[in-house]
């Protein structure tokens, strides 16, 4: 059907599953993004740098999990948890809304008669064009969401952090790295649905169904976001450095990336890829199993 003709239910049962799928995410993913942006930002807890110093263990994911817990206890590892619990719903809901219509313009204009199914290139594209309104709203809560889990002394919560931030520099300093996290979440959300899209035909065609099963759809949801993030890392570190860099530090986030280079090599942007792998899989599994359930039940 025409875009213009999209109707109410349609609009509610594109944004729904994808809000509900993004609160499955953010609740399994959180205590391993904290990990992957105190890797990121080279700000990994005293007690893991003190361990690999002594030779006592190695300071990796799994190290500095156990750290943050023996610090904070369990509370700790959903520390700077609010920003991205209010962002994912309206953040979600827009990326899959935006992505179910990009699909509907590709399909129609891309497609011979209009309404052919599109090739895993075409469903990368939709997601692509997604990445950009997943973008606006994840901007300004991925700031504060990477300072409350880089320096957790100064900021007491998500509201002080959002009224320091808005403070040091207005709405130009709430949205700092917007630019960065279009950068990171158009070749990102390419890697996401085309890769998820691959894996869930992949598996139907396997299990001999048009649709595959729910397990198969966890699967290809975790394997969608692997793919995310192996794509999707160089370009988060220097978000990352550039969102929590101090103010005047670094003009753009093409100086984040010169930085980088020059003073650490191509290593540098793979900061992070482990507990991004590790956080992946479970997330974005929880997510896309969560949407398919909730369109399902809309459905029917």
């Amino acid at each position: 059907p025409p875009v213009s003709a999209v109707s109410s239910l349609a609009i509610v049962m594109g944004f729904a599953p994808g809000a509900i799928g993004g609160v499955c995410n953010t609740i399994v993913g959180h205590p391993i993004d904290l990990i992957k942006v105190r890797m990121q930002t080279n700000s990994a807890s005293a007690f893991a740098r003190a361990a690999q110093a002594s030779a006592l263990v190695r300071s990796n994911t799994f190290t500095e999990l156990r750290a943050i817990v023996a610090m904070d206890g369990l509370g700790g590892l959903y520390r700077g948890v609010t920003a991205p619990l209010l962002a994912v719903i309206p953040a979600f809901a827009i990326n899959f809304w935006s992505f179910d219509t990009a699909k509907q313009v590709i399909q129609r204009y891309g497609t011979p008669d209009g309404q052919g199914t599109l090739s895993i290139v075409q469903t990368g594209l939709a997601g692509s064009c997604a990445g950009v309104g997943l973008a606006c709203v994840l901007g300004p809560s991925e700031r504060i969401k990477c300072l409350m889990q880089v320096d957790k002394t100064r900021y007491s919560s998500f509201m002080d952090c959002a009224t320091q931030v808005y403070k040091e520099g207005g709405v130009r300093s709430v949205f700092r790295g917007f630019g960065a996290t279009v950068m990171r979440d158009v070749p990102g959300n390419f890697g996401y649905f085309g890769g998820y899209e691959f894996f869930r035909r992949l598996f139907a065609r396997a299990e001999g169904r048009e649709n595959p099963s729910l397990a198969s759809t966890f699967m290809a949801g975790g394997l969608g976001g692997v793919l995310n993030w192996i794509v999707a890392n160089p370009f988060d570190v220097a978000k990352s450095v550039y969102q929590t860099a101090p103010p005047g530090k670094y003009n753009s986030v093409f100086e984040v990336y010169r930085h980088l280079l020059r003073e650490e090599g191509a290593a540098a942007f793979f900061r992070g890829l482990s507990p991004a792998l590790i956080r992946a899989f479970p997330s974005n599994a929880a997510c896309l199993a969560g949407v398919e359930t909730a369109r399902t039940i809309f459905q029917s």
